[in-house]
Parts: C-alpha cells; structure tokens; sequence
C-alpha cells in the first residue's frame, strides 16, 4: 500500500507547482518537470536525461516493480508470473532512486536563495517532501528476506 500511496504522490509532485519564486515583482513558479526540463539545451542535454531518471523515472519504475511483485500476494493469491524478476529490479533500483537526495539538494538550494527572493512552496513540494517519506516508510517496513522467502514459497504452490 505504502508502493501505490508513493506512485500516487509520484504524479502529483510531478505535474503541480514545486516552487513560487517573487523577486522585483516578477513571480516564477515551476514544476518538477520544469526542474528537469532546465537543463535541455545545449551541452547540459545529458544532465536532463540524468536527472529524469534519479528523480523521476526509476522511482516510478521502483515503486511500479514492487508492487507488481506483492499486489496480487497481498490480496491472496499466487504472486505475478515475473514477481521475482521484478522483485529483483526494484532491489536493484534501490540506491539509484534520489528521490531523497533530489529534496535535500532543494533544501540547501533553498536556504541559499531565501535572502535574495520571496519563496513560497507549492503543492508538489509538499506532496514530494510526503513521498520521500512513504518511500522511507516502506524501504524500512518491507522485510526483503521475508517478501523473498513468500515468493519462493507460493511460486511452488
């Protein structure tokens, strides 16, 4: 459940305003698509397809992957016919996904920039800032030797 909470808040922080920024009475605000979409041109093209994939698309792929593997074992029945490859590529998207690094990194950002400009935070900084935690919330409750033990055990059934 805590997967599918996290994938939900994933769009959300994806498409609503991240950030309102107020300096000389012009207001900015952006998404997180417009932070990764910042870096498109040019030689910084690279660094758009880096950070759309640490922030944004292998936490989806994480979260979509873990609960391919333990939606159907939760409600009961066999699990999903590729559940331990799947199983696999989340554990193995573990340390790729930043989701977390992505929000302290927009800390220090914000820290740095308070003095110079009015900031307001948006919706999806708070949905963002609530998904790193469910994510948290479910690397630390899931029992990965446990979900492995469950897969091996009613695969065979």
């Amino acid at each position: 459940m805590l997967a599918v909470t996290a994938l939900v808040l994933m769009v959300v922080a994806v498409f609503f305003p991240f950030l309102e920024l107020s300096a000389g009475g012009m207001v900015q605000r952006s998404s997180l698509l417009d932070a990764v979409l910042a870096f498109s041109s040019g030689m910084m093209l690279p660094l758009t397809f880096a950070t759309a994939a640490l922030i944004i698309v292998l936490p989806v792929i994480r979260l979509g992957t873990i609960v391919y593997a333990l939606a159907p074992m939760a409600l009961g029945w066999h699990p999903a016919r590729y559940a331990v490859p799947a199983f696999r590529v989340a554990q193995a998207l573990r340390p790729w996904a930043m989701a977390e690094i992505f929000i302290v990194g927009v800390s220090v950002a914000l820290v740095k920039v308070a003095g110079l400009a009015q900031l307001s935070f948006g919706p999806a900084f708070w949905t963002f800032l609530g998904l790193v935690l469910v994510t948290i919330l479910s690397d630390n409750f899931m029992c990965r030797l446990t979900v492995w033990k469950t897969l091996d055990q009613r695969r065979r059934v």
